[in-house]
């Protein structure tokens, strides 16, 4: 098994193949303070340039990604495993976002006046400073636009530390930033080991945190910015819940299910994990789920037919068999996969659990891979007191025919966002984000721009 220890570099090792591809240097402390010292002067000139301008800025960097999307989905395939096809959607994904945000993000800051004393009053949305934001590997280009474009139509500047298996992709979005023709320090890339973040968030230059990750690293990161006063968003992932009751169009339901839980190998926070089907329909969404996962190709990632590639690390592929195995161990009976593929590449079989239930390690514990989980439900209440039980809450899922019932499923269920009749995704024009452990904060739509404004009152001639 490939190690991708190394105390001086970051490693990225080829997921298809258990090749290394890239050693990237950690920073040093003299390239950090060398990194905030430019973003913070970068921020006294970004912050007075129009939000028009940086929209404009937006747009250009929309146009540089989707110019340089083979290059770009290549990495990302490389580097963590993504299938091609997938890759590219993702850069896709990212352009399509800088140019809604383009149109769209001058408004989200412009001044709201209010009722007070005849209009004598307003509310303005002024940037706070430099951003820093520690991201995963799962999306490593949209999880980092996702973040930076709202930081930047706010007037922020932006300091990245991405997870070290996809520095490669992180350094090819740093060219595209700078050829869209953003400013000097507006956006940057810092390679930093856990003690100097532990650093960059205690400083003064360093105004508010983002983080997507594990829930063990948003306690810590959580805490280091909970010390230096300091806001953060935290996304933590989920266990969400994929509700089907027995009016639900069936085949709809499991092609939803099937293509959302094996979407990037099943290496998706906000993507459905546990299956909870009324009991009525339950054999026949089982038998048809099973059918479905099958059907899906897997291999290459470079093979623009496959659906299911290889996990990102070895040591992931490792814990989640071990969850499997727990979770049989605990009486969830094993209907298809549940083994690592022979090969150098890090493959594990597409997985399907039955029977379980909510004492289980698949039911309790986030499943990042390519596993699904069947639980079975007397009715809609047992189905959303099933869905609530977890400590997790970023999206959920409801099937039914009836829409008044699965809006009124969905008005109980604690989480983030609700897809009725439709599997998860995000979108920039609506704020994603979850509840419980799963996090805090928004991204996306205007409230990912303001969650990291000083969102300031202005008073006019108050008498």
């Amino acid at each position: 098994m490939p190690s991708m220890s190394n105390p001086t570099h970051a490693i990225s090792i080829n997921p298809a193949t258990g090749e290394e591809i890239g050693a990237y240097p950690y920073d040093t402390q003299a390239v950090l303070h060398a990194v905030l010292d430019r973003a913070a002067s970068a921020f006294g000139t970004w912050r007075l340039t129009s939000a028009a301008d940086r929209c404009a800025m937006l747009k250009r960097l929309g146009e540089a990604l989707r110019a340089d999307i083979d290059r770009l989905a290549g990495m990302i395939t490389a580097e963590m495993g993504k299938p091609i096809a997938q890759a590219r959607g993702e850069i896709e994904k990212c352009a399509a976002t800088c140019a809604w945000y383009a149109e769209n993000g001058a408004r989200m800051v412009a001044p709201e006046p209010t009722s007070v004393e005849n209009d004598a009053a307003w509310i303005e949305f002024r940037p706070i400073g430099t951003v820093l934001a520690v991201m995963p590997w799962n999306f490593p280009i949209w999880q980092v636009i996702r973040s930076v474009v709202p930081a930047l139509v706010a007037g922020n500047t932006y300091v990245l530390k991405h997870a070290p298996n996809v520095m490669g992709s992180a350094y090819l979005l740093r060219e595209a930033c700078a050829r869209a023709g953003l400013p000097d320090g507006v956006f940057q890339v810092a390679n930093l080991s856990n003690d100097l973040v532990s650093e960059a968030i205690a400083d003064d230059r360093i105004a508010a945190v983002t983080l997507t990750g594990s829930v063990r690293a948003g306690a810590a990161i959580g805490a280091q910015a909970g010390q230096a006063l300091k806001k953060c968003v935290l996304e933590l992932g989920g266990s969400d819940p994929f509700i089907v009751l027995p009016d639900a169009d069936l085949d709809e339901a499991v092609r939803a299910a099937v293509l959302g839980r094996f979407q990037n190998t099943g290496q998706v926070c906000a993507a459905a994990k546990r299956f909870i089907v009324h009991r009525e329909v339950a054999d026949a969404f089982t038998e048809r789920f099973i059918a479905g996962a099958k059907a899906l190709v897997v291999g290459s990632p470079t093979d623009a037919a496959t659906y299911i590639g290889p996990m990102a690390r070895f040591d992931l592929r490792d814990e989640l068999h071990n969850q499997v195995q727990r979770s049989m161990r605990e009486g969830a009976e094993l209907l298809l996969g549940g083994r690592k593929l022979d090969g150098p590449g890090n493959f594990y079989e597409p997985t399907v659990l039955a029977n379980v239930t909510a004492g289980m390690t698949s039911f309790r514990e986030e499943m990042f891979g390519p596993v699904a989980s069947i639980i079975r439900a007397d009715d809609a209440d047992h189905a959303l007191a099933l869905a609530n039980d977890s400590q997790f809450g970023l999206t959920a899922t409801v099937y039914a025919g009836d829409p008044q019932l699965a809006r009124r499923l969905a008005a109980r269920l604690e989480v983030g966002g609700v897809f009725i009749n439709g599997y998860s995704a995000s979108d920039p024009r609506v704020a994603f984000g979850g509840v419980k452990k799963s996090g805090f904060g928004r991204e996306l739509s205007h409230f990912g721009v303001r969650e990291f404004c000083n969102v300031q009152t202005v008073w006019l001639d108050r008498k």
